[in-house]
């Protein structure tokens, strides 16, 4: 019966059935990334013969095909990702001091102060060439202006890709392994540059150009702002800009996606099918909505390249080709099956993406806004005819850019508590005034300016453009000023966001009413935060930064050269804005951690019945002496004598990275970064230690 039941439901909801194989295909990627330990790449070959199951079933049964297709799907990202990653260079062993870099430049950002490189084929000290990029920053009084394509010799430090700042916190290292990173580091001496021999090569060196023309014509943040919309780099911005576009709500206007393609291919459409129009010998002969339409895709697959290829331009520049596709023949151009097909595009070819908030984000909220769109679409009211039409028109454009805000904004808020761990409050206000602006000023004239660059005519065109983009830089501050206009928020943890994407998905890929059962996922995943105990103790990788939660905040422990980084992410893990700086000497939270020069105790939030065990944070005292008692001791340097306490110091994040520790009446749990992430490609072995081995013993790692 209940087979029969389902059946049916299935049945009545064919036409939804494809755009769930894409997300099948997420699942395979995501259970890849999950596994604490490599898998056999044979296991990979799976993915072929299951497929074929699948399409033979599915001639015989769709519904029956279908369901044989959604695990055929999930091995077939499962492949994906396993060849993904298992195609990647080696990571190289950077020198730990100052060496000579010698390479070619692919690519230069522009910083508030400076330049950014990426080089390829780059040797240190004279080694063979690295078989992946490097990112160096010149300094910033440095005159060299380099182009892609020049080759550079300048002495550097460099480092690797940092670890995770905390167990479970975004991994850096998993991201440079498939972008293809070395590492990063900044110049110590001035460049030295050898100009290219054939001048400066493709869409680098055009990009490049755009970016200098732009910013000369722009100077400040108006310029940067209009750079990054036209090549897609946004280094170059502000970091108060910056923040501002972040807190009003207006970021993804900086993020270069479905927006922003939508408007360069729509202007390029109507101008070429006007062009085409003019010629009455071809407009009579041949079909110029359809020649308009490959020349509008040609124009955004230009823009596509100019600006990187990023992820949200992959996902809407993959939508566009089959939007055009369907125009010519004659089909409906925007469609949840276009979204399955180009998340799959997008897996298929970067399966990692799908970790990212970039792909996450954006693939949200286009489903948001296409289901919405369907919903939406028989229940408003027809414009008319007459003058009252144009009333209706207003107000429909306007409820539009409202909806569509509310819309991407719900969808993408999951992600962005997740990610960011902060809500934009006034994000409608904000976009129903800029989004606006960029469509009907700013996209339009820097086409215009991008067209008449080799002309040298780009001046006025890149005026009227700057006007614009003060205009919605002005609006972000205003907005970002506001009383609780970006509040930090505590992270949802990564089983909340996965019940909420899947609530998501539920409610829009269905049409019957069961699509309602989505809600509560949404609800749950939401409200995920609540059933999450964060950390009552974390040091970082270095031991630099050691933190202890308060009912008052956190309690940060912080030495000279700590990270920054590393900081910021613990404060947005616990929702906040700032730590409390631990006491030299004296009590918090009512006696819950007691400082001395020497050492503080710690007894943790534990809320059980019964006393939680206590830790201790050894600073400078004698380990002996001030463990006593205690069942866990932490300390920024290898603790040396005899401590009958577990410990974690400067000795064990040096093996197994940065450790959270939680406090309770079962005892002390401890958690590695290198527990965590498991014996993955991109996770680096242990450190093997220099001359005489520690006698301590290793450190614990559940």
């Amino acid at each position: 019966m209940v087979v029969a039941l389902l059946g049916r439901l299935l049945a009545a909801e064919r036409g939804r059935l494809p755009p769930w194989l894409a997300v099948a295909m997420g699942g395979g990627v995501l259970l890849y990334f999950s596994l604490p330990a490599e898998p056999p790449l044979a296991l990979a070959g799976l993915a072929p013969p299951l497929l074929a199951l699948a399409v033979w079933t599915a001639a015989r049964g769709p519904v029956l095909g279908w369901l044989l297709g959604l695990p055929a799907a999930a091995a077939l990202g499962f492949a994906a990702a396993a060849w993904s990653a298992a195609g990647q260079p080696p990571m190289p062993d950077l020198p730990h001091g100052a060496v000579e870099v010698v390479g070619r430049i692919a690519a230069v950002e522009l910083l508030p102060e400076g330049r950014r490189l990426t080089l390829e084929a780059a040797r240190l000290g004279g080694e063979a060439p690295l078989h992946r990029q490097l990112r160096l920053r010149l300094r910033a009084e440095d005159p060299a202006r380099p182009v892609p394509g020049d080759g550079i010799r300048v002495r550097a430090l460099l480092r690797p890709p940092a670890p995770p700042a905390y167990p479970g916190a975004w991994d850096f290292q998993r991201a440079a392994w498939f972008s293809g990173l070395a590492g990063s580091g900044f110049a110590i001496g001035p460049a030295e540059i050898e100009p290219a021999a054939s001048g400066t090569p493709g869409l680098a060196g055009l990009r490049s150009g755009m970016e200098a023309r732009v910013t000369a014509a722009l100077p400040g943040a108006a310029g940067a702002v209009a750079a990054a919309l036209l090549t897609g780099g946004q280094s170059a911005i502000p970091a108060a800009d910056l923040a501002a576009m972040r807190d009003s709500g207006l970021a993804h206007l900086l993020s270069v996606s479905g927006l922003h393609i939508a408007i360069v291919m729509g202007l390029a459409f109507g101008v070429l099918r006007f062009l085409l129009a003019l010629i009455p010998a071809l407009a009579l002969r041949l079909p110029g909505k359809a020649m308009a339409a490959v020349g509008a895709l040609a124009v955004g697959g230009l823009y596509l390249l100019l600006t990187g290829a990023a992820v949200p331009m992959q996902r809407s520049f993959a939508m566009a080709a089959l939007a055009t596709l369907a125009i010519l023949t004659g089909r409906r151009a925007l469609s949840l099956r276009a979204w399955a097909l180009a998340a799959a595009a997008v897996l298929l070819a970067q399966p990692a993406a799908l970790l990212g908030a970039s792909f996450q984000m954006s693939f949200a909220a286009v489903l948001a806004l296409i289901a919405g769109w369907e919903w939406l679409r028989p229940r408003l009211p027809k414009p008319g005819a007459g003058r009252a039409a144009w009333g209706r028109r207003l107000a429909l454009a306007g409820f539009g850019v409202v909806a569509t805000s509310l819309l991407a904004g719900a969808a993408t808020t999951p992600f962005g508590l997740h990610h960011f761990g902060r809500l934009q409050l006034y994000g409608v206000v904000a976009n129903a005034v800029a989004v606006p602006l960029t469509s009907v000023l700013v996209m339009p004239a820097g086409m215009v300016a991008a067209a008449l660059m080799p002309f040298g005519l780009d001046g006025p065109a890149l005026r009227v453009m700057g006007w614009g983009v003060e205009a919605i830089l002005a609006v972000a501050h205003a907005v970002a000023a506001w009383p609780g206009a970006a509040l930090p928020a505590v992270p949802i943890p990564a089983w909340g966001l996965g019940a909420c994407a899947f609530g998501l998905l539920w409610l829009c890929l269905w049409q019957a009413s069961w699509r309602l059962l989505g809600l509560p996922l949404l609800i749950l995943g939401l409200a995920s935060a609540a059933w999450q105990r964060p950390p009552d103790i974390l040091v970082s990788a270095d031991a630099r930064l050691i933190a202890f939660r308060m009912p008052e905040g956190l309690a940060l422990q912080r030495l000279s050269g700590a990270s920054a980084l590393t900081r910021e992410s613990w404060l947005r893990l616990f929702g906040l804005a700032a730590a409390l700086p631990l006491p030299k000497q004296g009590a918090l939270g009512e006696g819950m951690l007691e400082c001395q020069p020497e050492h503080c105790r710690y007894r943790g939030l534990y809320r059980g019945a019964g006393p939680a065990p206590a830790a201790i944070l050894l600073r400078g005292g004698a380990a002996a002496e001030a463990c006593a008692g205690a069942a866990l001791v932490v300390s920024a340097e290898p603790v040396r004598g005899r401590c009958a306490a577990q410990r974690i110091d400067r000795f064990a994040v040096w093996r197994n990275g940065a450790h959270a520790i939680w406090l309770g009446l079962d005892g002390v749990r401890v958690v590695s970064d290198r527990a965590a992430r498991g014996d993955r490609p991109w996770v680096p072995p242990p450190p093997v230690p220099r001359g005489v081995p520690s006698q301590d013993p290793p450190a614990p790692a559940d």
